[in-house]
């Protein structure tokens, strides 16, 4: 447990708290959506710095991240809870899990940022990855470790929602490289049905911000859910946002909905929805758009864009690096927008 970084003082020993979008005002003794940050008589307190549910050396693909460090083993690290409340989510054990009785927590481990910043050497791994559950809700923990990870020469990676406020976002932003952040649709609607979810545009802003202010790299994943976000107009809605503010060269990981916790109804993507959101993506002109949970499907590799030829080749989470130089298509010169070790991807 450790007093929050990000809150203000309010009159009746309320508290608001300001590490994501939700802004929650908290009375005593009571928690913020996300519920591991408490009101203790007038003090924010995050209670989960620390408690790891998950973690495991992992293919930096299975972020996903496609144009970072392509090729290399990310020590990747989950806790509890989460600011969202999807209906499909796929890691709701963890993310749901609650933290009134004390049962989710005592199947944890303590891991001290030191602990975990040796263990990701120990896993020969290049970097660390906050992932598995939303990262910004043990923000105090992730702050901590990012900055030793750094100092230790390991990438850092925010897997997420999305849903951090600037002032966490700013305070953090010195220290990740990597802001792999979720595009769920893009409608008042369907962030409402799906999560609950007001002010979703703040998203955009984020990332925009991440990638602008702090240098980050940045990829987008949709998960395509059938009769909910599969329209034109959303997946339209959110090519366009990554052309202009993020720029053509971005990739867009859009991937395949499996029916999971409260979202059972729904069938599982088809393949052509997949395709034809790749279209759209394309049409929009981005230059990078992947399918994703369709093991062997030809969109899973990068080809240069200007000269066709295939730059990294994927099956699954195997991957190898066959045409680029740097940043850059071996072949033609084309910037394909790879941050990795060979150019200093670190900040």
């Amino acid at each position: 447990m450790r007093e929050a970084l990000l809150y203000e003082k309010l009159p009746d020993s309320r508290v608001r708290c300001h590490t994501c979008q939700w802004l929650c005002k908290i009375a005593p003794n009571k928690f913020g959506v996300c519920g591991m940050y408490q009101d203790r008589e007038g003090v924010l307190y995050n209670l989960n710095y620390a408690s790891v549910s998950s973690m495991a050396a992992d293919p930096i693909e299975k972020k996903p991240l496609f144009h970072f460090f392509p090729g290399s083993t990310v020590f990747s690290l989950g806790t509890l809870g989460c600011n969202f409340h999807c209906r499909h989510c796929q890691n709701w054990e963890i993310a749901m899990a609650d933290n009134r009785s004390g049962h989710s927590f005592r199947a944890c481990e303590d891991l001290p940022p030191g602990a975990e910043i040796a263990l990701a050497k120990r896993s020969s791994c290049q970097g660390v990855a906050w992932t598995y559950n939303e990262p910004a809700i043990w923000f105090e923990y992730t702050l901590d470790s990012a900055r030793l990870a750094k100092e230790r020469g390991l990438y850092t990676v925010y897997v997420t929602n999305g849903y951090s406020s600037v002032d966490a976002l700013d305070m953090i932003g010195p220290y990740l490289d990597a802001w792999r952040v979720d595009m769920k649709g893009f409608s008042d609607r369907f962030y409402s049905e799906l999560a609950k979810v007001p002010h979703w545009r703040e998203i955009l802003k984020t990332a925009e911000r991440a990638k602008t202010k702090w240098k980050m790299h940045v990829e987008v994943v949709t998960n395509v859910i059938p009769g909910m976000n599969d329209d034109d107009g959303q997946l339209r809605g959110i090519a366009d946002w990554i052309k202009s503010d993020l720029g053509e060269l971005t990739p867009w990981h859009i991937t395949r909905f499996y029916p999971q916790h409260h979202l059972t109804e729904a069938p599982p993507t088809p393949v052509a929805t997949l395709e034809r959101a790749c279209e759209i993506g394309q049409q929009a002109g981005l230059k990078f758009v992947y399918t994703g949970n369709v093991p062997g499907h030809p969109s899973e590799n990068t080809h240069c864009y200007a000269c066709g030829k295939l730059v990294v080749e994927r099956v699954g989470y195997r991957t190898q690096v066959v045409g680029l130089n740097g940043s850059k298509c071996r072949f033609c010169g084309a910037e394909l927008n790879f941050r990795n070790s060979a150019i200093g991807g670190n900040k």
